[in-house]
């Protein structure tokens, strides 16, 4: 059999596959449709959306996955698979801190897929509003990188926010340095978001150490700008890159080879549990010695791990602080239902954020 016959074959093969494929894809919206039909006649008219059901199909196809696919694109394809299922059931509106081409955007589309409605909004305040006010159904905002720390206005908005986390999305950043400029000594200005400067400060400094650094709203707002200046460069994702037609002159210009920055997502209840679940709260204490050391002594006498405490001024009083902690494990979870009730008696500020799927790695 000549090469061209065998090619031909596996050929065949595969577009007998795509067929099967495409039949079974129609008959998971069927009975996607019929999900719905019976909520509806159930009285459910609200959101179809359930975090804890997706997260559990997502580990299930990573843990039953045989290869060759790797499990992070398996999941992708399924993610697709529910959003657009979902999308035949109820719309689904997200809000995300943009413009378009942000790193938040690629966040917001990782965790809901493409088949939601997804709107772009100026500031990481707007989002909260907009899902506070039911005019969409969930956020998605920045709150730590891997290399600059917390996003602070993200934390404090939660001090006013009645908003629950509903999920997490953990995001590899790969910033590039994008510009019309054909090379570096034309380049007089760097733009990006204060916290993109701050993560490949140490290139700047050894590549373009005469160069201005404005700091801007986006990492897309500063493509925006350096497509109407021939001197001028943006550090920003290839989709920023791609949607303002300019040149990547160096990729992955950070300066950690481990730069990730993890995004929340809001809604306004948190899912049910999962068995793979985090927990967030802000708590806080009278100032006084061994303050903080009491709050935390319940998760050690429960056994539970904190994955992270923050301090942020209380702005109730000089010098007050307010903790906000994430632990593994969920609030109805036996022990960390406890743990959480002994931390509040003793808490002069206490308040569960959320309890949602954590984000797979």
């Amino acid at each position: 059999m000549s090469e061209a016959d065998k090619l031909q074959k596996v050929r065949e093969q595969i577009d007998t596959l795509d067929g099967e494929l495409l039949a079974l894809f129609n008959r998971r919206a069927e009975l996607a449709a019929e999900v719905a039909r019976i909520k509806r006649e159930a009285g459910e008219k609200e959101d179809f959306y359930r975090p804890e059901r997706e997260a559990a199909i997502l580990r299930r196809v990573r843990e039953r996955n045989p290869g060759p696919l790797a499990g992070e694109q398996v999941a992708v394809l399924f993610r697709e698979v529910m959003s657009a299922c979902l999308a035949l059931q109820q719309p689904v509106k997200v809000a995300y801190l943009g413009p378009e081409g942000t790193y938040t955007n690629a966040a917001a589309v990782k965790h809901f897929g493409h088949g939601m409605l997804f709107e772009s909004l100026p500031a990481i305040d707007t989002v909260f509003r907009e899902v506070e006010s039911g005019n969409v159904q969930y956020g998605v905002v920045p709150v730590e990188n891997s290399t600059e720390g917390v996003v602070t206005h993200t934390l404090d908005r939660f001090m006013s926010s009645p908003l629950q986390i509903i999920g997490e999305v953990e995001l590899p950043i790969h910033h590039n340095l994008c510009t019309l400029a054909e090379q570096m000594d034309d380049i007089r200005t760097v733009y990006s978001h204060q916290q993109a400067l701050g993560q490949c400060r140490g290139w700047l400094d050894l590549h373009l150490p005469r160069a201005e650094r404005v700091a801007v709203s986006s990492t897309a707002e500063a493509a925006r700008l350096a497509a109407e200046n021939p001197q001028a460069a943006a550090i920003a994702s290839e989709v920023a890159a791609d949607k303002y037609a300019l040149s990547i002159l160096h990729a992955r210009v950070q300066d950690g080879a481990i730069n990730t920055t993890r995004f929340l997502v809001l809604g306004q209840q948190s899912p049910p549990p999962t068995g793979n679940d985090k927990t967030s709260l802000v708590v806080s204490r009278v100032n006084k010695s061994g303050g903080l050391a009491t709050l935390l002594a319940p998760l050690a006498r429960y056994g539970l791990d904190m994955s992270r405490i923050e301090s942020r001024p209380s702005r109730q009083g000089q010098w007050e602080y307010v903790f906000f902690i994430d632990i593994l494990g969920h609030a109805e979870d036996t022990g960390l239902k406890r743990a959480l009730g002994e931390m509040e008696r003793v808490s002069s500020l206490f308040k569960v954020l959320g309890s949602y799927p954590r984000a797979a790695h």
